[in-house]
């Protein structure tokens, strides 16, 4: 059974006031997998107006780090995401259809 599975590194540096990136302990870093291919969904949103490529880069990776954690938690019974679940969907159906409109 082939494993679908995407690993991705996720890196986060403060950039300081003069542009250079910071110096010590400053980055945060961290592992998360999916089945989501988030190179191929950037490729896809590239048509998507209204957003820099940075702005669609973190709509993206934000989308699919938030919208994995709702999955991974749906069966919690204390699932802290369930006041969002409804707006999630509705947010990224809306956003596809967008993206669909672009196309």
């Amino acid at each position: 059974m082939p494993n679908d599975t995407h690993r991705y590194r996720i890196t986060v540096t403060p950039i300081e006031r003069d542009g250079l990136p910071c110096s010590g302990r400053c980055t945060i870093e961290f592992e998360h997998a999916c089945h989501d291919d988030w190179m191929r969904i950037l490729e896809n949103v590239q048509r998507q107006r209204g957003f820099s490529g940075d702005e669609r880069a973190a709509l993206v990776i934000g989308t699919q780090l938030l919208g994995g954690l709702m999955v991974d938690h749906r069966k919690d019974t204390d699932d802290v995401f369930a006041p969002l679940r409804p707006h999630m969907d509705t947010f990224m159906a809306a956003l596809k259809e967008r993206g669909r409109a672009a196309s």
